[in-house]
């Protein structure tokens, strides 16, 4: 018996037995592994303390790692195993002068069953006494072992009946409907049938043999196998970036929480010490005030008790002698001079009453400072970390055509990468005098091209447009000029393809804007205005949609790096009410029709204006594939 291949174990060479799959991925005999490695046991490693490795690939793996059969592989055996060698297969003869091939003893043959799972029974042995079956029947509905699988294999009436491998459940390759076998394949509905649905439901669909598609199937195998490892790749690449992205969100936030944490704690220390000051003063206006008004107070009782005092024995002249008499009256009269200045009297004002007109203040303050921020954070609430990274901006007052010369500043292209967009070029909306070289690359040629009538393609215009519709986020894609004079940019879905030369070209209507090559320079033009750029020519330009910002940008890329050429974006309203000067009349029309630009589903747009203009778009799948796996 054969026993090389997948199936055999690379120890003793025979089919494997009880197999374990090591995390290499290599399979071997549980009964090998342990004769190799005497102190590792199906409990775990032993005291031998060496690193175990892999006997194939020599890759090492866990010391702690447990030693357990492979049961989905058990049964994969099971089922190759009955379907090669059938019951009725007689064994072949050796040849004359060859010695028959013996059969391996008992310890090495294969084990048809595992431990743990029990084998499909035969269905028509005697209850309780049911061998192991050796084929399933689909059109008997039943499993049978070898002794009564010999009326399907003799028999010329059970002949056509489809014998597959043992199945546990027989009922999942039944009809639920008509609880007739799925025979056939419709691929109109790409679904399993029988034959009443082939002849019912599924008449006039394109029908096949469940053989016929599996090899049709299989035939196809490869390219999405490769289409889905791609898919894997770019979503292992999209998954790492989005946890570099959490973590960096979280590690931003618990920073930031730190610092606001402590700034506020450094703002109750300023707040509280600020009102003991406070206090403090009041407390030291009150003192002195009082010490004050309580000497003027024990003054006036002082008076009042001498003054009260002298009344009393002048009241009792009667009774003394002339002396004391005299003596008393002038001491009343001498009482009666010193309380003839009034006292102090209540102060106007108290200094420190106005204590609470300063802390009053220093409240409304910063009540309105806490509401002006807080504004001011809920305007912030949107993205603008790209605005920041992909503006490179200048104050909005100052961002004119002529004023944008000091913008250029290179900044790493696979920042730009993350955001990147794959236009294919949409083949419907091709001008007759253009030629299309797959989906990325496009032509102006001189006798025009049949292409099949549709409503979406320019007539008037050399002129084509990327498949799909840009209507929110950030989106980055990249264009080669080859030769000519060319304009890449963006237009709107809805606009009309009929519209004449002067109307339709890009940038030439409120519909479009674009950056123009012309063989001297690059240009921008909106609505029909241009604004000339003093940048040097270079062969890549990258194309930059903000949503978020209602901004377009256009970009010199060169070794990995990306200047910015030109970003159009209405700006804030200017003050004052002068008309616009000619050098301000291109930012001024921005103003006024630029924004509008974005209430519409926008589309990449190029336009081939001389008769030799020829550009590529660039490829930018892998690139940001790579990026995203860097990060």
């Amino acid at each position: 018996m054969d026993v090389s291949g997948p199936f055999s174990c690379p120890i003793c060479l025979e089919k494997l037995r009880e197999p374990v799959t090591l995390p290499c991925g290599h399979n071997f005999c549980l009964a090998c592994l342990e004769a190799l490695w005497p102190h590792r046991g199906p409990g775990g490693p032993g005291g031998s303390g060496a690193t175990a490795r892999c006997p194939l690939c020599q890759e090492p793996f866990p010391d702690g790692l447990q030693l357990r059969k492979n049961h989905t592989l058990c049964e994969l055996l099971q089922l190759r195993q009955s379907g090669q060698t059938p019951a009725s297969a007689p064994a072949p003869a050796p040849a004359p002068n060859q010695a028959p091939v013996s059969e391996p003893s008992a310890p090495c043959a294969p084990e048809p069953w595992s431990e743990d799972e029990e084998p499909v029974r035969c269905d028509a042995c005697p209850e309780g006494a049911a061998l192991p079956a050796a084929r399933s029947c689909l059109s008997c509905l039943a499993s049978f072992c070898t002794a009564h699988l010999r009326p399907h294999e003799r028999s010329p009436a059970l002949r056509d009946h489809r014998l597959v491998p043992p199945l546990r459940r027989l009922e999942e390759s039944l009809c639920a409907r008509h609880l007739r076998p799925l025979e056939r394949y419709c691929r109109t509905e790409r679904v399993c049938v029988c034959d009443v649905c082939a002849a019912q439901e599924h008449q006039g669909h394109e029908l096949l043999s469940l053989e016929q598609e599996r090899a049709l199937q299989e035939a196809e195998s490869p390219q999405v196998l490769s289409a889905a490892e791609d898919r894997l790749d770019e979503l292992g690449a999209g998954i790492a970036q989005s946890r570099r992205t959490v973590a960096l969100i979280k590690s931003a936030a618990l920073t930031e929480r730190e610092k606001v944490s402590q700034l506020f704690t450094e703002a109750i220390g300023t707040l509280q010490g600020f009102q003991s000051e406070v206090m403090g003063f009041i407390a030291e206006g009150e003192a002195a005030m009082l010490n004050r008004a309580q000497g003027e107070l024990r003054h006036q009782e002082e008076q009042r008790a001498r003054l009260s005092s002298a009344r009393q024995n002048l009241s009792q002249g009667h009774e003394i002698d002339s002396i004391s008499f005299l003596q008393e009256l002038l001491a009343l009269k001498l009482a009666l001079e010193e309380g003839g200045n009034p006292g102090l009297g209540p102060p106007k004002e108290l200094s420190f009453t106005k204590s609470s007109q300063a802390v009053k203040a220093v409240r409304d303050l910063l009540t309105l400072a806490c509401v002006n921020q807080w504004e001011f954070l809920q305007g912030m609430g949107r993205d603008t970390d790209n605005s920041q990274k992909l503006g490179l901006e200048a104050d909005a007052e100052s961002q004119d055509p002529d004023s944008t010369n000091g913008l250029e500043c290179e900044e790493s292209r696979d920042y730009f990468l993350k955001f990147a967009f794959i236009v294919d070029l949409d083949s419907d909306t091709a001008d007759k005098f253009l030629q299309l070289f797959g989906t990325k690359g496009v032509k102006r040629v001189l006798c025009p091209i049949s292409y099949p009538e549709s409503p979406m393609r320019f007539t008037h215009c050399e002129q084509v447009l990327g498949e799909g519709s840009l209507d929110r986020g950030t989106y980055y894609w990249e264009v080669e000029i080859i030769e000519g004079w060319v304009s890449v940019g963006v237009m709107a879905e809805d606009f009309s393809p009929r519209e004449p030369y002067d109307r339709g070209r890009l940038g030439r209507n409120a519909y479009s804007c674009c950056l123009q090559w012309n063989g001297r320079n690059f240009s921008v033009w909106f609505y029909g205005l241009e604004a000339t750029l003093p940048h040097a020519f270079c062969p890549t330009v990258g194309v930059c949609l903000e949503y978020a910002d209602r901004a377009l940008a256009f970009y010199a890329v060169k070794e990995g790096k990306v200047s910015l050429l030109q970003r159009l974006r209405a700006s804030r309203p200017r003050r004052g009410g002068s008309p616009p000067s000619p050098s301000t009349q291109f930012q001024s029309r921005l103003d006024s029709h630029f924004p509008n630009l974005f209430t519409h589903r926008l589309k990449p747009a190029f336009f081939l204006e001389s008769v030799d203009a020829h550009l590529q778009i660039g490829p930018l799948k892998k690139s940001c594939i790579s990026v995203l796996k860097r990060r």
